[in-house]
């Protein structure tokens, strides 16, 4: 494959990491009006090792473990800020 060609499966690829990420943000929305409801913390350090053990688990490569989970620690920073601003919108 020529380079054109990687670039643009890249960008397919990103097209379907969008859509999953906006999938994932929509889960967290509706997490974050259930926790709302019921007086619950946005912020879950359990939760959240729960999933970076997850995605370690899942990883296949060739990124590294700690490179994967410095890319999950932004999503979910960012979905937490997606809850806290659902939040105090309501």
């Amino acid at each position: 494959m020529e380079i054109a060609d990687w670039r643009k499966k890249i960008d397919e690829l990103d097209t379907q990491i969008v859509k999953l990420i906006s999938e994932r943000a929509e889960a967290a929305r509706q997490i974050g009006k259930l926790k709302q409801t019921q007086s619950l913390p946005v912020y879950e350090p359990d939760r959240e090792k729960t999933v970076f053990d997850h995605v370690r688990a899942a990883n296949p490569g060739p990124l590294p473990n700690s490179e994967i989970q410095h890319i999950y620690e932004r999503i979910i920073d960012v979905m937490r800020t997606l809850q806290r601003r659902d939040e105090s919108s309501s």
